[in-house]
């Protein structure tokens, strides 16, 4: 396909979790309000438009945002109701679009590409815009481009409860008065080192040297140049929802030690947890599964607060061991599921955990995919069975 044909929109619940919580309390309508931790040492999940204004932002410790908006009002969230409210949208545009992808919990790509000779992409949008909000309460915003990037890009411009579309061919035009850090994929350090060398807009990052930023970057600059240009020729990828994540472990010899079974429970717990945030993915439901040397195998499940966090899988899982090994027989295999998946990220999923356990699971998630996830584990998983 031609790149002048391609239609991109890109669709964005507008601060997601306060917009649920003012449809369930119409008197939050209106005020600064903060999603996240309870306590001091939490931290912020999401936040009212009102809340902004104080210049509190998601990530924030609450402690700060307290203390910038003493006023706001604090509610620590449901996250199993969140994901209602995702999988209604997400059903909402699975009947509407011809092809979508569900990037996270609350966004979402739709590729209208062709559909300009029947009705009109911008057109389209629009009514898709119209019936999510309509059957679902929820505000949403779109932008609309030829590729994945710009239209991101453009609905961060017009939220809240907006819509834009740049067409083909003006990419680089709507681009170059922005920010650098409104390009996706520039982090904190790299836009330190930009505005360091002066580069302030898109437009003076774009007429950098390709090289140069080669020199300066390696492979990211090569990504950034085309970024800063409007370049961005990554597929819509249909969206299909993976319906678990498991894996067990066949001992060498039948066992009746409680210790190397947990050592064993706790190496697949992380291991499963570990795959859940490297796709950005959320689990509702814990299984065990549990095979005695006479073959006899027996599981049991357990409903959670959507999370990928290892403290609270493995707490889960262990609960369910214990329940289910009675009997004291000697134990063949273990195994360990996760169902129920959502999109989701980590730091939205722990509404009572602090930056500082936050800071220490991105670090051990960032070893873990440079060197291998073998090469961090908790000392009770170091016992190390089998697996089929």
């Amino acid at each position: 396909m031609n790149i002048s044909d391609r239609n991109i929109a890109h669709f964005d619940l507008d601060s997601f979790f306060v917009s649920v919580e003012c449809l369930r309390n119409s008197q939050l309508k209106g005020k600064p309000l903060i999603v996240g931790g309870s306590g001091d040492r939490g931290v912020v999940t999401c936040c009212s438009y009102e809340a902004r204004k104080f210049g509190i932002h998601s990530a924030m410790p609450m402690k700060i945002a307290r203390r910038l908006c003493p006023q706001a009002i604090v509610i620590r969230g449901d996250f199993e109701m969140y994901s209602n409210y995702s999988k209604l949208v997400t059903d909402i545009i699975r009947d509407t679009a011809p092809v979508f992808e569900k990037s996270s919990i609350d966004e979402f790509y739709i590729d209208l590409s062709g559909m300009d000779k029947y009705f009109g992409c911008n057109l389209f949008a629009t009514d898709i815009r119209k019936k999510v909000n309509r059957e679902s309460g929820l505000p949403v915003s779109f932008g609309l481009a030829s590729n994945k990037l710009v239209s991101k890009v453009a609905t961060n411009e017009i939220k809240p409860n907006g819509q834009m579309h740049v067409p083909f061919g003006f990419e680089k035009r709507f681009l170059a008065p922005l920010n650098v850090i409104k390009i996706p994929g520039i982090g904190k350090e790299t836009a330190i080192l930009l505005l360091k060398m002066g580069v302030e807009t898109v437009k003076v990052l774009s007429e950098i040297p390709i090289e140069m930023l080669q020199n300066l970057l390696g492979k990211n600059g090569t990504e950034l140049w085309r970024r800063a240009n409007g370049i961005d020729n990554s597929p819509v990828i249909p969206y299909h929802e993976q319906k678990s994540i498991s894996t067990e472990s066949t001992f060498e010899s039948d066992t009746i030690d409680l210790s190397f079974m947990y050592g064993a429970l706790t190496r697949m717990t992380e291991k499963i947890a570990f795959q859940l945030r490297e796709q950005n993915r959320l689990t509702g439901c814990v299984t065990v599964k549990l095979r005695y040397s006479n073959f006899e195998t027996f599981t049991k499940q357990m409903s959670i607060p959507y999370t990928n966090a290892d403290h609270v899988l493995l707490k889960a899982s262990r609960d369910l061991f214990n329940s289910l090994y009675e009997r004291r027989l000697l134990v063949r295999l273990l195994g360990i599921r996760f169902t129920h998946l959502i999109p989701g990220h980590y730091q939205i999923s722990l509404f009572d955990d602090t930056q500082e356990s936050i800071n220490l699971y991105q670090a051990i998630d960032s070893v873990k995919h440079r060197f291998g996830e073998g090469l961090v584990q908790r000392a009770r998983g170091l016992t190390a069975p089998i697996e089929n």
